[in-house]
């Protein structure tokens, strides 16, 4: 016979937080049910409403705090727990760090068998909490007969105004309402998401913190708008000499994708350049380049540290603008970076030549085809450095690594310790030992945590110490 749920919907119940999820939500139990309260701090005594029940688990919302954790704090942002950003905004910056170390650890653990796993210590900024982003993207929407501009509320598509961002320099939300008037003033449709209709998607926001520079990209369902000249003339008003560029990222895919693969140059460049670990890089807008500079640079520290690049050949792959590989390119004897976008490539190239850094080759591909390339060439690398999407690596790239270039050591750095883990132990069962992880804060108060991780060449193929038997 089988067992009646205890929780229903709307019940209410008293329960006391005893941890919290990798996705930022505390894990509380009442008997033998589990119930997942976002917003709640470890050690947190609430009265709860349960909001959703599900097979194994319930999702509940805090009605009242009855003893708060010590680790709560008040949170400083009006749209906290509505825009779908930050998790972690009420809760202390120690005890944040400590429960990122903590995600991290528990992953290698879990998934990755690596039994009795410990990290290095947390890299953190405590006084870079706030306005770190470099980069914005605001889904723009019709909502009562308003434009709307700002982020989508947690697990859905509709839009929570928000122009101001505390991890965003104030003036993003200068330019946001600049682009709104331009809008309304022209009358420019918004597009709409369901129907596939209206042009503007998407207000996309670059800035460079070294050198000022800001680029503005409107993303639209069409080829251009009407009388772009008006937001032009008003965003060299309200930016001086800072604004550097204006263009169309052209979209009209139906897809939950942002970005489209051609953009237009209406005003400036095509790009804006920034200085990292002492060198200039130019972006586009379709390159990746780390959101949070001032961390970006104590990551590519790190991987350095890591690939001792001294006198070797390193393959860089999931490049992007060539960031990583051109700061440790002084050390190395060759770096050869591998990236699939086509105009990330171009930037890696032309921030290569621009720093004067010769002992450079990139290739644009995936690192697979890229990876299968190289072997045909004979070339063999001592190090490879991997910075893939939140994916991770396939399985296949991840033998060719292993069997194919068998390297000295690899460096992985990941901005998702889960898939971190699973290429770990496929790594370890391919004749590597995992050395040391260290985690990263690039992004303080919301759940995100970048890894910084070292395998080397187990060259008497023993078990790795930490590996399941």
């Amino acid at each position: 016979m089988v067992k009646e749920r205890e929780m229903k919907k709307n019940q209410i119940v008293n329960v006391v937080i005893s941890d919290i999820t990798s996705d930022g939500n505390g894990v509380g139990r009442v008997d033998s049910e589990v119930i997942f309260v976002p917003f709640s701090a470890i050690q947190d005594e609430l009265k709860v409403q349960i909001v959703k029940v599900k097979k194994n688990f319930c999702y509940g919302k805090i009605l009242e705090i009855l003893k708060p954790s010590i680790d709560r704090i008040d949170s400083d942002c009006d749209v906290f727990g509505k825009c779908g950003g930050c998790v972690f905004r009420h809760i202390n910056y120690d005890a944040q760090c400590k429960l990122k170390k903590q995600f991290v650890e528990n992953n290698m653990r879990r998934i990755g068998g690596f039994k009795d796993f410990s990290c290095q210590p947390i890299i953190c900024l405590p006084e870079r909490r706030n306005k770190y982003r470099n980069k914005a993207q605001y889904p723009v929407q019709m909502q009562d007969g308003r434009v709307i501009a700002g982020f989508y509320s947690p697990r859905s598509h509709r839009v929570n105004e928000c122009q101001t961002c505390l991890l965003q320099p104030p003036v993003f939300a200068e330019i946001v309402a600049a682009v709104k008037e331009y809008v309304i003033s022209q009358k420019i449709s918004v597009y709409n998401e369901v129907l596939h209709t209206g042009s503007l998607r998407h207000i996309y926001i670059r800035t460079a913190e070294a050198t000022g520079e800001i680029m503005v990209v409107l993303v639209i369902n069409d080829t251009k708008l009407k009388n772009i000249e008006v937001l032009r003339d008003k965003l060299k008003e309200l930016l001086g000499e800072k604004f550097a560029s204006l263009q169309y990222n052209i979209n009209t895919d139906k897809t939950n994708v942002i970005l489209g693969n051609k953009c237009i140059k209406i005003y400036g460049k095509d790009s804006i350049s920034d200085v990292l670990c002492g060198l200039e890089f130019r972006i586009s807008p379709l390159s990746f380049y780390q959101v949070n500079r001032t961390v970006a640079e104590l990551i590519y520290k790190k991987a350095a540290e890591y690939a001792e690049p001294s006198g070797k050949i390193v393959l860089d792959l999931y490049c992007g603008a060539g960031t990583i590989g051109i700061s440790m390119a002084d050390k190395a004897k060759q770096i050869i970076g591998v990236e699939i976008v086509k105009e990330a490539v171009e930037d890696a190239i032309f921030n290569a030549r621009k720093n004067q850094v010769g002992n450079v080759r990139f290739i644009c591909d995936d690192a697979y085809g890229a990876a299968k390339m190289l072997k045909s060439e004979g070339i063999k690398p001592d190090v490879i450095v991997v910075d893939p999407p939140r994916k991770g690596c396939d399985e296949a790239l991840l033998k060719i690594i292993a069997n194919d270039f068998d390297c000295e050591r690899i460096v992985y750095v990941s901005c998702d310790s889960a898939t971190l883990a699973r290429d770990c132990k496929i790594l370890c069962e391919l004749g590597y030992r995992l050395k040391e992880v260290t985690p990263v804060d690039l992004f303080p108060a919301t759940a995100h945590v970048e890894s910084v991780c070292l395998l080397e060449k187990d060259t008497v193929k023993a078990k790795n110490m930490f590996c399941k038997d």
